[in-house]
């Protein structure tokens, strides 16, 4: 098709996470840094039905079910931790405390995808919760190998049905510098 210039993701950056406010649909706490991103993977559900009349397939219709999400990042921080999982970290001491009736709160996540040609896709996925990540320690050897850490989450539609926004700007864009200032939310007019 002329007309469209497109180029294939090289790369992610810059994953944030804004808490939903409690009992609100669409308002968020200010976005705030996880850690430097190493991989995101969304992987939709769907569900499908196929109707069948006069011995052939006539009609069919899909569902989006659960989002899963994981994330992959150079480290998750206590204070990070705190906030995606609902556990307590004491301001003085600076020891989280974990406990079996820890509520992880709704969160937006947002990150960018850099793309060969220079130029970025935005995202924010808008309500999802994380939970515990499993935990995988080795001990050094001859040669350095990391270890970072996974989460894992399930996002939903919000009420109004939303569960993903995405700009690209090769497509045309401009608002990059304010993506991550706030959860995107169009402007009503």
């Amino acid at each position: 098709m002329a007309g469209i210039v497109s180029s294939a993701p090289v790369g992610v950056e810059n994953l944030v996470y804004a808490i939903l406010n409690e009992g609100e649909t669409s308002t968020y706490g200010t976005p705030a840094l996880v850690s430097p991103a190493i991989n995101v993977k969304i992987n939709p559900k769907s569900n499908s039905e196929t109707l069948y009349a006069d011995n052939r397939a006539v009609e069919t219709v899909s569902n989006l079910g659960e989002v899963d999400v994981e994330i992959e990042t150079q480290d998750l921080p206590l204070e990070v931790q705190a906030a995606l999982l609902g556990h307590k970290l004491d301001t003085t001491t600076k020891v989280m405390s974990y406990e079996a009736d820890d509520m992880a709160p709704y969160v937006a996540i947002g990150f960018k995808v850099k793309k060969g040609n220079g130029k970025y896709r935005y995202v924010w996925l808008l309500k999802g919760k994380f939970s515990e990540p499993e935990e995988e320690h080795s001990t050094q050897e001859n040669k350095t190998k990391f270890q970072t850490p996974k989460l894992k989450g399930t996002f939903l539609t919000r009420e109004d049905g939303k569960w993903k926004y995405t700009a690209d700007e090769d497509s045309g864009f401009k608002e990059g510098a304010s993506w991550f200032n706030k959860v995107y939310a169009p402007v009503v007019a």
